[in-house]
């Protein structure tokens, strides 16, 4: 029998239609495309990811205390006051230091000295001032004025009460320190008149003139 010799582009075409009709791939087939493929979908994804950050921070920016935004409390004619007055639910207007925190009076203080030292100094940090204070739209400035402490440093006082903030308060228009009992005596928050507002926080604001209280604290002086 005379065999047919086999050309060279018979054999290929042979083994490329088996490929074909058997459904396999060739070699590497369709994987630079797949990998184009895949390169544009993340590029087309990227922004879409990057606008969805955006609106998931902004959301959650949104979720802190409305008070944290505060303004600083300012002069008359605009500089940064050491006290200022700011509106805290269901307290009304109530003095606050230059960041916004709320300021309360010792009921143990004997008039502008204070009775304050020790650990309760360090739960309820006296205001201090480097210079001479400056009183915020709203207040008398005649009424705002420092008294050495036993430390030696000026401590704020208006009204002829020291003043000091709370360091559960954690934000601007905090209250926690309102109407407690602690180191010997209550803590209020004090009114622009210079007055003493006895309300819880939750209540209508009531203020009384604040008198030198009694009783001791954790301290001493």
């Amino acid at each position: 029998m005379q065999r047919t010799p086999a050309t060279p582009g018979s054999f290929h075409g042979s083994f490329f239609a088996a490929r074909a009709s058997s459904g396999s791939p060739e070699p590497n087939e369709g994987t630079p495309m797949t990998r184009r493929s895949r390169y544009r979908s993340l590029l087309t994804a990227a922004p879409a990811l990057a606008v969805t950050a955006l609106v998931v921070a902004g959301c959650g920016g949104g979720s802190g205390s409305a008070t944290a935004s505060m303004a600083a409390p300012a002069t008359s004619d605009g500089h940064a006051a050491t006290v200022g007055v700011a509106d805290t639910t269901g307290l009304g207007k109530v003095l606050v230091d230059s960041r916004g925190q709320t300021l309360y009076l010792f009921k143990a203080d004997m008039g502008p000295k204070s009775m304050c030292t020790g650990a309760c100094a360090a739960e309820w940090p006296p205001l201090r001032s480097a210079g001479k204070p400056t009183a915020g739209s709203g207040l008398d400035a005649a009424k705002l004025s420092t008294w050495k402490r036993s430390d030696g440093k000026p401590q704020v006082t208006y009204n002829g009460h020291p003043l000091y903030t709370f360091e559960a308060d954690k934000a601007a228009g905090d209250a926690a320190g309102q109407g407690l009992t602690d180191f010997g005596a209550s803590w209020y928050v004090v009114s622009p008149s210079g007055s003493e507002i006895t309300a819880s926080a939750s209540g209508g604001a009531s203020n009384s003139d604040s008198g030198s209280g009694s009783g001791s604290s954790g301290g001493g002086y």
